[in-house]
Parts: C-alpha cells; structure tokens; sequence
C-alpha cells in the first residue's frame, strides 16, 4: 500500500533531478487520494525553504482550507530534516512514511526523532524504509554526477 504513494513521491523527486535541484519527492495522501505533491526547489527559487516538504504541506493546507492536516500521509523519499520536521509536527500530519534515511541532517530517527518526541503536543507515526533503495539510489546517483562534474572543471 505505502510503496504506491511513494512511487509517485520518487517521481516528483524526479522532476526535480531534471530541473538540477537535489531529487527529493513528497506527495500528502488523504482518503485514498493525493492531494498535494512537491519537489526540492532551493536551487531554482534561491529559497532556503522550498523543500519538498514544506512545499507540499503548503499546498495541501491551500487545497483543504486548514492549517490541520489531521487524516493525511505524508510520504517523502529522504527523512526529514529538522526544518521540515517541525513544520510536519505543527501541522499535524499524524503518518510520515519516507524512504532513505539521512544520516547527516535526519530529525526522523537518524540524527534524533523530533516527530515522535512526547515532550511536543503532537507526535507523528514515522514508517521508514519505503522504497529505501529507489529512493537513496536517485539521490546517489544525483550527487555522484554532480561529484563528477565538479572534478571535470577542475
């Protein structure tokens, strides 16, 4: 079930890949549909907002008229980062499922694990592993490319 919604997560992480920026896809899940879907755009927007992340809980918060996004599933290909987590935690999303982990800025488990910390009102369901290869292979590739073509210049 969870691996459907991620497919589409990782083809928004696609076309982020395509337009240059770092391929990390989300899509938020509600009653069986999707409802709001997003890539990484920090590089096109210079936004050090525009995660994936973010993007999409704006657009879902837009489409149900709430800042609540009570009933809905988040689903990420990379564990979210603190920023990202705190915006999950504030609105109320109660399931993230996400694919890679992060072992550099990941507030989902790796690092620390801000969304199922109880000192917080709110804690969220984390399912972690979805889709893992796919989605830690598209970021590896991304980042090896880009590796690559930095040493070209040189």
């Amino acid at each position: 079930m969870h691996e459907k919604w991620m497919e589409y997560a990782l083809e928004e992480a696609e076309k982020a890949q395509i337009i240059g920026e770092v391929p990390i896809g989300a899509v938020i899940v509600k009653d069986g549909q999707i409802i709001a879907a997003a890539h990484n755009r920090r590089e096109c927007d210079q936004q050090a907002l525009a995660h994936a992340e973010l993007s999409v809980i704006q657009e879902a918060c837009q489409k149900l008229k709430s800042w609540r996004l009570l009933d809905c599933t988040l689903y990420v290909t990379l564990e979210p980062c603190p920023m990202c987590a705190g915006a999950i935690i504030q609105s109320r999303i109660p399931i993230v499922v996400y694919g890679a982990k992060d072992p550099k800025a990941g507030c989902a488990g790796s690092i620390m694990n801000l969304l199922e910390e109880p000192r917080f009102n709110h804690q969220t369901e984390i399912i972690s592993g979805c889709l893992e290869e796919q989605c830690g292979s598209i970021l590896t590739t991304f980042f090896r490319a880009l590796r690559e073509k930095k040493k070209a210049k040189k």
